[in-house]
């Protein structure tokens, strides 16, 4: 490997405990055996005094072949430390308490610390490592000994490029109808994701639900081919949407402990998961929070150089403010949501040692620590893409930059390990979410691309029939959302458009359902605006993105008391609910969606960036814009999108009913028109002259 990790080469045959401040007692590796029981022991323990590195500041270890360890055996441990936790510390003096490796590649939340007398609460109680030792080696593995392999994973220039993509974005906690009354919550785990892809697998804990049966694959059916989970990290919470880490290097507990197993598997199901889905095609992106933590292990080993407590209590500190470099240049508190900041700004006064190149330096922590996490992310789970989360809170330029940097680094190193040559660059992507939408960071190089929340509003408001924020006519509304070069964005792959995402807090970002019976639609009309939307997105320029469940009208089921979807009801615990994909109508939806999804990703047209207007019409009441997408000499998509109540008069019933269309594509030679979205030829004598419909969008290709 080309790129440098030294604490992850350490970790092969050494317990590493990086602590960039001094302290006045050494830290001890306490390890033993897992005992199931009620509740499960530690035995075997023994506690092992931790030895500081001559060269490397901060540094601490103890070699595996020192800790009378069998080979073949699987091992849970801690580390014991003094507790730096300034919210633990008044009025009590510092204790020794024992906390997960900050570095732990698996956690086992069945086995927790001892309980400590007050400040400390049960929510302090941090998980056990684990740890595989074998032939004077100390391999990542599950608690059983299972390990993450890639048996048959095809190369990664089998999988597409990004201007090919229409990214899935999943949330992983589910719900199951049951009859008339409110759905039954619970984990999708990686073995059920596995099986929305695999027509092999038949899941886990939502076995029963059809769209997950076995000899069915309902994410290729869809046409997808590329998969975010929502953040796959190991997390304090049981399973909202992932958006609060406890352990960086570790894939979720719950993610990996299914109903039925005796122990958590994460590991090996994750590798599984990833290669079923490089098996089909589809690329795995994971969604990265690096603005937060919560019981994190720095929190008590080493507080005050990886975090700040209180940044309204300490604005002057060099990590309190947001950077102020989107949106109008104006600095803000950071928001931790109830975990707590990381800094990324403020260096150790003198130099440390550095766990990527292994020499003492002057350097920012937690900086260290994500580059760890990301290396182990794309090394032993072959990661084809990296969503980094709220870039405005993580607060500096210059770190997102160099994870940027780091991920592609990685991924060549995975590209030139195939022995492949050129198409690198065209199959990896970073893309990071910022709604004020900074071009800088583009131009900057900081990042690959970004979330073009744009898109959504402008998006929404045209189904709607409503000119976009800050647009002064409807027609800029539609031009602005089908080409993002008009928002300042200078290649699709830069751009991720979506009608919906995760984020469904506030003014129109709630699910698209919920939006539109809000302002009052229902049945047909109902499900004629989603269609639209769905026109729009995958016949845009850049990368759709749909968030689960929006390809049958998936609903909100969950609100505070106010009936909003909140922080505190809804927002992050509101579960995809897959069994409403075999309703009639819904159906319709998601079958409407697949053919254009399954065309997005095959017409070379919509990888490009060449987009035209040619027809715009506003007479009569009427809002039809017709755009054509590709290059000269690419077989050419025309969309013909009416956002309005009119329609052709006698459309059905006269054969000789039709809308012009003016300057339609000539007809090549030997080709004929293909309607898509109904998957039908169009004939000769009505080629750029078919009737439209109120609130619809035709499709048209050359066959």
């Amino acid at each position: 490997m080309s790129v440098p990790a030294d604490l992850i080469e350490r970790k092969e045959a050494h317990f590493v405990l990086w602590r960039p401040s001094a302290s006045d007692e050494p830290p001890r590796l306490v390890i033993g055996r897992f005992q199931a029981g009620n509740p499960p022991q530690l035995a075997d323990e023994q506690a092992f005094p931790l030895k500081p590195d001559a060269q490397k500041k901060g540094l601490w270890s103890i070699a595996a072949s020192d800790c009378g360890l069998q080979s073949g055996h699987v091992y849970h441990y801690w580390f014991e430390v003094e507790d730096t936790n300034p919210q633990r510390q008044d009025p009590m003096p510092a204790k020794q308490v024992r906390c997960t490796d900050p570095a732990a590649y698996t956690v086992d939340w069945r086995l927790l610390a001892p309980p400590l007398p007050p400040p400390f609460t049960a929510d302090d109680r941090q998980p056990a490592a684990v740890i595989k030792f074998e032939n004077d080696r100390l391999l990542a593995a599950d608690p059983g000994g299972e390990a993450a392999v890639f048996p048959d994973d095809p190369g990664p220039d089998t999988l597409p490029s990004n201007n090919d993509l229409v990214i899935y974005e999943l949330p992983t906690a589910w719900s199951r109808s049951r009859g008339l009354g409110p759905g039954e919550r619970g984990v999708g785990t990686f073995q059920d994701v596995l099986a929305l892809i695999d027509e092999a697998a038949s899941g886990a804990n939502f076995a029963g639900v059809p769209a997950l049966r076995a000899g069915y694959s309902y994410l290729v059916a869809l046409g997808i081919n590329a998969l975010e989970l929502l953040p796959a990290q190991d997390s304090f919470f049981k399973r909202t949407w992932g958006y609060d880490t406890a352990h960086f290097l570790a894939p979720d507990f719950e993610l990996g402990f299914p109903d039925g197993n005796s122990w958590p598997t994460a590991n090996s199901d994750l590798a599984k998961l990833v290669e079923g889905a490089h098996q089909h095609g589809i690329r795995f992106f994971i969604d990265v929070v690096m603005a937060f933590a919560r019981q994190e292990a720095y929190q008590t080993i080493d507080f005050d150089d990886f975090y700040i407590e209180d940044p309204s209590d300490h604005q002057d500190d060099p990590d309190a403010l947001t950077s102020g470099r989107g949106g109008d240049g104006h600095k803000e508190v950071r928001d931790g949501f109830g975990s707590t900041l990381f800094r990324y700004t403020r260096a150790v006064k003198m130099p440390v040692y550095d766990p990527i190149s292994g020499n003492n330096m002057v350097l920012v922590p937690a900086r260290g620590l994500m580059y760890s996490f990301i290396t182990r992310w794309m090394r032993d789970f072959r990661v084809d893409g990296v969503r980094m989360d709220s870039i405005e809170n993580v607060a500096n330029w210059d770190f997102v930059g160099g994870f940027k940097d780091r991920a592609r680094q990685l991924w060549q190193d995975r590209w030139q390990a195939a022995g492949l040559g050129a198409g690198a660059d065209q199959r990896f992507l970073v893309v990071g979410e910022e709604l004020s939408e900074p071009m800088q960071l583009l131009t900057q190089n900081r990042l690959d691309g970004l979330w073009n929340d744009s898109f959504r509003q402008l998006a929404r408001a045209a189904i709607l029939g409503e000119s976009g924020p800050g647009e002064a006519t409807f027609e800029w509304t539609v031009r602005k959302a089908i080409d993002c070069r008009l928002l300042g964005f200078t290649d699709g792959a830069q751009a991720v458009n979506y009608i919906t995402s995760h984020d469904v807090e506030g003014f129109r970002r709630e699910r698209l359902f919920n939006m539109l019976v809000s302002c009052g639609l229902h049945d047909l009309d109902l499900q004629k605006r989603i269609e639209l939307a769905f026109v729009c997105l995958l016949t845009a320029v850049g990368i759709p993105m749909m968030l689960a469940g929006e390809e049958f009208a998936d609903q909100h089921d969950l609100f505070d008391a106010q009936g909003h979807v909140s922080e505190t009801g809804g927002k992050e615990v509101d579960p995809v609910d897959f069994t409403r994909a075999d309703e009639p109508w819904r159906k319709l939806i998601l079958d409407y969606v697949a053919r254009l999804v399954r065309f997005r990703t095959t017409q070379p047209a919509l990888a490009v960036n060449d987009t035209e207007f040619l027809h715009i019409d506003f007479n009569d009441g009427k809002r039809v814009l017709v755009w054509k997408r590709g290059s000269p000499g690419q077989d050419p998509v025309v969309v013909v999108a009416n956002f309005s109540d009119f329609a052709t008069q006698n459309a059905l019933s006269d054969p000789r009913a039709e809308y012009v269309v003016n300057n339609w594509p000539a007809t090549p030679p030997g080709r004929h028109w293909r309607e898509v979205t109904q998957n039908r030829d169009v004939r000769p004598d009505q080629v750029g002259r078919e009737p439209i419909f109120s609130w619809e969008a035709k499709v048209y290709t050359v066959a």
